[in-house]
């Protein structure tokens, strides 16, 4: 190797835009909200499901509809170079889920409540709360065809809100009607568009015949006028359709849920029918909408599997987590362990990690100071590094401690003081320590 090559800078590799590291200062907030989902689907008989993370590109196309931003100009494709398959990396969850439950038959002894979180890919700008891997967390109502599992998981939305101290989060609803009743709404809104063609923008007009719903859905501001104008689907809901509806809205004042009739709201994705909700709020700028979901009751047997009934929703957890913050709802930092034990390597080394285990098997959790470059360090500089690591107690054990079996306990947080315990024994007066100190 020539000198130049020796000293050339080698250039380092940055993450992909938009695909972001979750890094020990942000892993307590993600814990928390973890615990309070998984508390949550407990709570209402939900069971996890998980699904891979590439599936065919087929089954989003067919589940979610060629004619979307999603399949059109959001997932990431690909070919499989060893045999030809086309597949994606999955842009949402409820089409994967679905394939699932087709393909594992798990109808076959009656309905199912599941729920799933994890990442999903889409191409698309980086912005606030949004991102190209994002991670999210959804529920999913399989094989119920009544009002009341709408209700029921509009109310685990509000649920959560709660449980995560999210405050000015507001519920918008609306109801897509069955195909025929969207088929006449549809031959409306073409009609009205078409007249107004000169006002469209350019994915408006594009989805002029392929799907004029999602015109409603334009965030354009010179287009709100327009599309405000436009025909309601709620005028052309037949009785079932407007029963089901008022049945919903009946169950969510019962339950003191107050929601917002949105007629405008269509939500993305080709599989909805019926009930449509979304949760927004006005702290996160444009991108105000933080989980949303509906009855998709056409979707199963697209997928292919005996039609049955549907409804579920999904949050980005980013983007709640988000709104966490700027709520000032999130849960403070943890600390690392229980105890930090220091020594001053040699035996007491040997000693030191001896003890550590023994905590370890009696649950606690524990931190063994290891000095950065293999050398010994003071006792001062180690204590130092135990404070910051939140730990209650340090067990130090140096070569005086050493010669007489004993290590001290030193309390960090309360009273400070530090007293010798014998080794033999050390273990329990930690766990007494802990104990007294949580009473």
């Amino acid at each position: 190797m020539t000198d130049q090559a020796k000293t050339q800078k080698i250039q380092k590799i940055n993450g992909v835009r938009g695909m972001n590291d979750l890094l020990p200062a942000d892993a307590a907030q993600w814990a928390h909200l973890e615990h309070v989902l998984r508390d949550l689907t407990r709570a209402y008989g939900y069971e996890f499901l998980r699904t891979p993370i590439v599936e065919a590109t087929a089954v989003f196309q067919r589940g979610i509809g060629e004619v979307t931003d999603i399949v059109e100009k959001e997932m990431y494709s690909f070919e499989d170079r060893l045999n030809g398959e086309q597949l994606t990396l999955r842009p949402e969850g409820t089409a994967a889920i679905v394939r699932s439950v087709v393909e594992n038959n798990l109808l076959y002894e009656g309905p199912k409540r599941l729920w799933y979180t994890g990442p999903m890919f889409r191409h698309e700008r980086p912005q606030r709360g949004r991102y190209r891997q994002f991670h999210q967390f959804g529920i999913e109502a399989l094989g119920f065809a009544g009002p009341d599992i709408d209700a029921e998981i509009i109310l685990m939305g509000q649920r959560l809100w709660d449980e995560l101290g999210l405050k000015g989060v507001r519920l918008e609803i609306n109801s897509l009607g069955q195909a025929p009743e969207r088929a006449q709404h549809r031959a409306a809104l073409v009609t009205y568009f078409e007249a107004h063609k000169e006002q469209l923008d350019e994915d408006s007009q594009r989805r002029l015949l392929s799907n004029p719903l999602r015109i409603l859905d334009s965030k354009n501001p010179a287009m709100q006028e327009l599309i405000e104008g436009a025909p309601k689907l709620l005028d052309y809901l037949g009785e079932e359709s407007l029963k089901h509806f008022e049945a919903v809205q009946a169950l969510l004042k019962a339950n003191n849920i107050p929601c917002k009739i949105n007629p405008r709201l269509v939500r993305g994705l080709d599989y909805y029918n019926l009930t449509v909700f979304e949760w927004i709020t006005e702290e996160l700028g444009a991108q105000g909408t933080i989980a949303g979901g509906g009855r998709y009751d056409p979707l199963i047997e697209r997928m292919g599997g005996k039609s049955a009934p549907a409804c579920g929703w999904a949050m980005g957890m980013e983007r709640v987590l988000e709104l966490m913050k700027v709520s000032g709802s999130l849960p403070e930092a943890q600390a690392q362990c229980d105890v930090f034990v220091l020594h001053q390597g040699g035996e007491t080394l040997t000693a030191a990690m001896i003890i550590a285990e023994r905590l370890r098997s009696a649950g606690i959790d524990v931190i063994l100071f290891c000095p950065p470059d293999g050398q010994s360090a003071s006792f001062k500089s180690q204590m130092k590094k135990a404070d910051a690591s939140g730990a209650a107690y340090a067990v130090i054990i140096g070569p005086d401690e050493l010669a007489k079996d004993e290590a001290q306990i030193k309390d960090l947080r309360a009273s400070g003081q530090q007293k010798a315990v014998a080794l033999d024994s050390l273990v329990e007066a930690v766990i007494d320590a802990i104990v007294g100190a949580t009473e």
